[in-house]
């Protein structure tokens, strides 16, 4: 019965929030206890979400929500990020 319960928990996905291209979800419940949070990015190409970055914990899940910027700091594909509209000199 534990293991038909751990598979259903684990098996569970909320969507928390979503911003195009990514979505954040809540997978259930780590071995630990606490919960799965996750981003998933859509792809063109297959017209699907796929899981992007696993989270650590509930407090990069609220930095991630808090700062778009961020999320795109965590994409593996070099998304652009923290830019600025003026490029200014540090020798000046």
């Amino acid at each position: 019965m534990s293991m038909i319960m751990n598979t259903l928990l684990k098996s569970t996905m909320k969507v928390i929030h979503d911003r195009f291209p990514y979505r954040f979800t809540e997978n259930g419940v780590l071995e630990n206890g606490t919960p799965d949070y996750r981003i998933q990015k859509f792809s063109m190409l297959t017209k699907r979400y796929s899981d992007m970055y696993l989270l650590d914990n509930s407090m990069q899940l609220s930095t991630c929500l808090d700062d778009f910027e961020y999320v795109k700091w965590l994409d593996p594909e070099g998304v652009p990020c923290y830019t600025k509209n003026r490029v200014t000199s540090p020798y000046n």
